[in-house]
């Protein structure tokens, strides 16, 4: 089942964890490269505003669902997808990653965290190798001379999977520039997914995450910075319900 946002020609290709593995196992086996973008509402706001985004997203080769409100539409559309949020994903790729003998890589944050999620995943992760850490600088252009750069690093690395930790659009833009220059590899935008890992920032309890409400506890822990965020969001979701809705 593939629900899509029709007006951004975005699809939801990836409905549940278990389909996006069985994809990414398939293309480590055969060495082709993927980008793997997580939606959420915040995205489907810049999508709305940058037509330069909604074409780094339709570069996106992997596409699922990062946060409840996308499942919510995809079950008013009757095209029910599940929720795969990227930070919850980056375990199980990289187990995928050790199975298969896949050196990965981590790329965004600071020197010091990655260091720190490099340390956690090694722990939890039998098998594991990580290539490289690279932390870009400040100002850093995910199409620029130093994206290039850091792209023929990762390539001569042996990394054959990159975690990228730049937050949007940064990351969806870089991981786009990353399948032309790379394109054996895989990208996987996680957000703060490496910062959870080096407990530089904290997670929603899991009761807080069951009950779905990981958004108010996320706003009300930085509200400065969040508050305007799902404020826009929130303004979006009913003509977006209204979109889904036409899609049954």
């Amino acid at each position: 089942m593939e629900f899509s946002f029709p007006p951004h020609q975005i699809t939801v290709n990836m409905p549940n964890a278990a389909v996006l593995l069985a994809e990414v196992r398939a293309r480590m086996r055969e060495r082709q490269g993927f980008a793997l973008a997580t939606i959420n509402l915040d995205h489907l706001v810049k999508l709305a505003r940058d037509p330069f985004f909604r074409d780094v997203y339709a570069a996106q080769d992997l596409v699922c669902a990062d946060g409840n409100p996308i499942v919510w539409l995809s079950k008013l559309a009757n095209k029910p997808v599940s929720l795969v949020p990227g930070s919850d994903m980056v375990l199980p790729l990289a187990h995928q990653a050790a199975r298969n003998g896949v050196p990965i890589a981590l790329m965004g944050s600071t020197d010091d965290a990655l260091a720190a999620a490099a340390e956690s995943l090694k722990a939890q992760v039998q098998g594991l190798e990580i290539a490289a850490c690279i932390a870009p600088p400040m100002g850093f252009d995910p199409k620029g001379p130093d994206a290039v750069r850091i792209l023929e690093h990762l390539s001569d690395s042996g990394a054959g999977l990159t975690f990228i930790a730049l937050g949007a659009p940064k990351q969806e833009i870089f991981a786009a520039f990353g399948r032309d220059l790379v394109p054996h590899m895989g990208f996987a935008s996680i957000g703060a997914g490496l910062d959870f890992l080096a407990g530089r920032q904290t997670r929603a309890p899991y009761w807080v995450r069951k009950i779905q409400m990981e958004w108010a506890w996320r706003m009300l822990s930085n509200p400065r910075r969040l508050v305007k965020r799902y404020a826009e969001c929130a303004a979006i979701l009913p003509g977006e319900a209204m979109r889904a809705l036409k899609q049954r």
